[in-house]
């Protein structure tokens, strides 16, 4: 016999005692394991469990019996105190799903750490289909403006929303990316409407409107935002 465990009992006693191999003054932790092992031993049987089980029950109330008549020794005591403690903390925790949340709760999750954010860009040239893209549509908004003097404010408008794009899909946040936009377009109507006013005092015949030569020092100023601002 040790901790309270006793190996002579044997097991297919009726007495809860005797099934579970451990004496009546066994402690808190012996009948903890004393139940623990007989369940090991019992396997897949559920007919064998189902009887561990009402022992280690049967067990328990003899404790509490013997609380309530001051029948009890210094090691059922602990162990009865124990005994309430344990159904105590399990009775506030949780069941399902609520379990689980709390659980999560618990968990002690990294903050990540917070990527470095400028409002200054970065300079690389697009690389691979990126390019290509950017390459064709800037061309297909120079022909419009080229043929369709009266599409030049809508070339600067998709111009605009395409230098955008293109620095949201590099990584740029969505208010910075608007702003480096606006800039950039605000730079090339100003850049064109200094050439517009240049060409405008020539002596020589325009082979394009006004409005035309000045958009497209801003359409080009849109495309190279496009293909380098990151």
């Amino acid at each position: 016999m040790a901790s309270g465990i006793d190996s002579g009992s044997d097991p297919a006693s009726p007495d809860p005692f005797s099934r579970l191999k451990i004496t009546r003054d066994a402690g808190f932790e012996a009948v903890q394991q004393a139940r623990e092992q007989a369940l090991v031993q019992a396997g897949e049987d559920l007919q064998e469990r189902a009887k561990v089980e009402a022992a280690y029950d049967a067990v328990l109330m003899e404790r509490l019996r013997e609380r309530q008549s001051g029948r009890v020794s210094s090691a059922a005591a602990s162990a009865s105190q124990r005994e309430q403690q344990l159904e105590t903390v399990s009775s506030s925790e949780p069941r399902g799903p609520g379990l689980l949340l709390s659980r999560i709760r618990q968990l002690s999750l990294p903050t990540p750490a917070a990527a470095p954010q400028t409002w200054l860009p970065t300079l690389s040239l697009v690389e691979g289909q990126g390019l290509w893209v950017r390459l064709g549509l800037a061309g297909a908004g120079l022909v419009l403006v080229l043929l369709s003097p009266t599409s030049v404010e809508l070339v600067l408008a998709l111009g605009t929303i395409g230098m955008f794009l293109s620095q949201i899909r590099r990584g740029r946040r969505p208010l910075a990316s608007v702003g480096w936009s606006v800039l950039f377009l605000t730079l090339g109507v100003l850049a064109g409407g200094l050439v517009a006013a240049l060409l405008a005092g020539s002596a020589t015949s325009l082979p394009l409107s006004v409005d035309q030569w000045q958009s497209l020092p801003a359409l080009l100023v849109l495309a190279l935002g496009a293909l380098l601002l990151g």
